[in-house]
């Protein structure tokens, strides 16, 4: 009975600095991201981010969009392809951001991954990247505000899947903002010259 307390001892000691590693190791981005999934992650939103994420994989659903509307209105043909290969360009670079940070995405124990993903990486989001970029530049050709309306529920359905953290999803929509503001000035400036 002594040769049991004696190896019980020294694991005590050894999961309390365990337990603690796992304390120093949470960050405020976790604490929110656990927060979201918490409130959030019901199973109709789950469903509802889930089929968010399906459209815009590798901004599929947003180049799709791009090319219906090339198709729909013929007089502004090369304006919709320019921004479809603006939302091309906003989801390319920020592939390349990921491949340089090389964050990786969430590991929590009480953050449920819902969804699959094509890499590990995490910073910025993809999604939020091209969402916005085609939300302003597609706002832009049909004069409807879509930024309000497509970026917000897109960004939040990143951190309800558990795949992004809050920083993630904000410097997402950064990159893809500043690369939809400068296709917007290169069509503008094509528009007045012809």
């Amino acid at each position: 009975m002594a040769a049991d307390l004696t190896t019980a001892a020294p694991a005590e000691p050894q999961d309390s600095a365990q337990t603690d590693e796992a304390k120093s190791t949470v960050t405020p981005e976790t604490v929110a991201l656990r927060k979201v999934q918490g409130a959030l992650a019901k199973p109709q939103v789950v469903k509802a981010a889930r089929a968010m994420s399906l459209f815009g994989e590798h901004a599929g659903g947003w180049l799709a969009i791009g090319a219906v509307g090339a198709l729909v209105d013929r007089k502004r043909r090369g304006e919709w392809i320019t921004a479809a290969a603006g939302v091309a360009l906003a989801h390319g670079a920020s592939i390349g951001v990921k491949r340089v940070v090389r964050r990786r995405r969430p590991a929590d124990p009480q953050v449920e991954v819902l969804v699959g993903t094509p890499s590990k990486l995490s910073f910025p989001s993809s999604h939020a990247t091209s969402t916005t970029a085609a939300a302003v530049l597609y706002g832009g050709l049909t004069g409807k505000k879509l930024t309000p309306v497509l970026v917000p529920p897109m960004m939040v359905s990143r951190l309800v899947l558990g795949v992004h953290y809050p920083s993630d999803v904000v410097a997402g929509s950064a990159l893809g903002g500043v690369v939809a503001w400068a296709v917007r000035r290169f069509i503008r400036r094509r528009r007045n010259r012809g």
